[in-house]
């Protein structure tokens, strides 16, 4: 690696030239023979007298084609003068000579610091490959089809908008002709309305001609003398006086109908919300390969470990040899290997037990504490504060497969309980509802114990409700277990620790039946394991072997069985 400077003076200098040599960074005109390890530079000859002059002790100078070869091992935090040459495998700190006689250290097995960087650069080295030949394109191609789809957001707007339009145009017209149509019916209603009036209008007035004409006849026998013609007159008061009825036709009413404006919109059409679909791009190289492990018709008990617990309760594996466990009364977190030898204990700063415990990738202890609400992080023997809640208490932990923390959690007033993912110490999902709007999980203090599966499904023993509950990795509901029914398994099903295996297979402990069950992926009854003296079995661990490690909560044993 050269720094910027070195590139400026390789493209500035005249002198240089892609065949050129490395030059002395001090006096930038010899040809550089040796190099610092230390200061990282390079140096010729007679350079390197004026570099070390300083009497600076660390200056470590290597022939050239041998730069960057010194290690610098970490200094020990407890004797300062010494440099940590050994790593502790159960402790996972870096110790030096002094540390390795300590009692802290007996019985600990150590490996030497040069081969753990060693194998470390490989896999740098691995994933710096993996990382710029398979994944970093992937990511190239999932920024090119988010930059297209941004390029392509106003024109699919503008197309949504011109639809929405084209349908208001098209309502207009429909409404254009529902008013022509009403005005064409008032029109009709008006002409016979007319016709109505003017017939009884004619009537009335056939009667006043005639009325008229009487008056005239009246008038001239008024004068007349005539006595024949005055006796002869009869009276048309009678028929006159009988008045014809007076005609009142109403006119017709619009009545309009009160705009329901919801319902409006409803028939006007409907925008779908946005669909926000995240397709999950997994690479195959990262899929664990695993072979095909049949369970076997009778489980095997391969050893029982004490460990001392009046009432234990939680256990996780480190890896196939060595395990944590939690339990009884006490605060102390203890570390066992498979022959039972206790390898190292931590004293939590509690008056009760730890919740849970569990390992994350780094191997790292982590532990739920309920009286703090918080979920701490072991690290070279130091406690630190991982996560601190307000209004919820924290309960059971499980790491992913991506190292996330998932956490389930009750609230204060115990009325409500969910399960949260977090990253390091900040919250990236909170898993509650169904999709009606429904608890997940039983609004309690209880147990409920958590783990992940080979397909990402988020398993909880949710103990109070008697059920298994699984959602997929977006907290979406796949399926309830609930028990299976058995001659022999006689009380109700109050599933507690939880735990899977390569298979994507299930175990759910059983303590009042005295069993454990085992599911497949969807849910399906595969087998229990009654067989291996299991007394009260509460929480689970499943090994890289998939051999099932059990706590026995009544006499604090671990049973470790094989069961595939």
């Amino acid at each position: 690696m050269f720094s910027g400077t070195d590139i400026r003076r390789t493209i500035m200098d005249p002198r240089s030239s892609a065949q050129d040599v490395h030059r002395c960074d001090l006096c930038e005109t010899a040809i550089a023979h040796s190099f610092c390890d230390f200061c990282h530079v390079n140096l010729c000859k007679p350079c390197v007298v004026d570099h070390i002059s300083d009497g600076y002790h660390k200056h470590t100078i290597v022939p050239f084609n041998e730069r960057r070869s010194t290690l610098i091992y970490p200094k020990c935090g407890r004797h300062p003068h010494k440099h940590c040459e050994l790593l502790c495998k159960d402790c996972r700190s870096f110790v030096c000579s002094s540390c390795m006689a300590s009692e802290q250290h007996i019985g600990h097995r150590f490996v030497e610091v040069k081969h753990e960087f060693e194998t470390k650069k490989e896999i740098i080295k691995k994933d710096k490959v993996e990382l710029g030949v398979s994944i970093s394109p992937k990511y190239e191609e999932i920024a090119f089809e988010l930059e297209n789809q941004l390029a392509n957001l106003d024109e699919g707007y503008e197309k949504l908008t011109t639809e929405i339009t084209k349908q208001g145009e098209e309502w207009h017209r429909e409404i254009d002709i529902v008013i022509n149509k009403m005005k064409t019916e008032i029109n009709e209603i008006k002409l016979e309305h007319e016709s109505i009036l003017k017939k009884h209008l004619n009537e009335i007035k056939q009667m006043q001609s005639l009325i008229n004409e009487i008056l005239i006849v009246l008038g001239e026998l008024e004068k007349s003398t005539e006595i024949s013609t005055a006796i002869e007159y009869i009276s048309k008061i009678k028929t006159f006086s009988k008045l014809p009825p007076r005609v009142n036709v109403m006119l017709p009413t619009f009545i309009p109908k009160p705009i329901d404006h919801e319902n409006l919109y409803n028939f006007f059409g409907q925008i779908t919300p946005l669909g926000n679909a995240m397709q999950e791009h997994v690479l195959s190289i990262n899929q664990p390969k695993t072979s095909v492990r049949e369970l076997l018709d009778i489980p095997e008990l391969v050893a029982t470990i004490q460990t001392g617990y009046h009432n234990l309760h939680s256990i996780t594996c480190l890896n196939e040899e060595i395990f944590w466990t939690s339990g009884g009364f006490g605060s102390d977190i203890r570390c066992f290997d498979i022959k039972g030898n206790l390898l190292c204990t931590i004293k939590t700063n509690f008056r009760r037990r730890p919740i849970d415990i569990a390992v994350d990738c780094d191997g790292d202890l982590l532990y739920s504490d309920r009286g703090t609400k918080t979920v701490n992080k072991v690290k070279n023997g130091q406690t630190k504060e991982l996560i601190k809640l307000q209004g919820w208490v924290p309960r059971q932990l499980c790491v992913t497969s991506t190292g996330d923390l998932l956490v389930t959690m009750f609230s204060d007033n115990a009325t409500q309980s969910k399960v949260v993912r977090y990253l390091g110490s900040t919250e990236k999902q909170t898993i509650q509802f169904d999709d009606e709007g429904k608890p997940l999980y039983s609004g309690n203090e209880y147990l409920k114990y958590i783990t992940e599966n080979r397909n990402n499904d988020i398993c909880v023993a949710d103990c109070k409700a008697g059920a298994v509950v699984v959602v997929n990795e977006a907290g979406k509901l796949r399926w309830r277990y609930t028990g299976h029914r058995s001659t022999t398994k006689k009380k109700p099903f109050k599933p507690q620790g939880i735990t899977t295996d390569s298979q994507g297979r299930i175990l759910t402990a059983d303590g009042d039946n005295h069993c454990i069950h085992i599911l497949d992926q969807d849910g399906q009854f595969l087998c229990y394991i009654d067989n291996c003296d299991l007394s009260d079995p509460l929480g689970l661990c499943v090994g890289k072997n998939d051999n099932l490690f059990v706590c026995d909560y009544a006499n604090g044993n671990v049973r470790k069985i094989k069961y595939s």
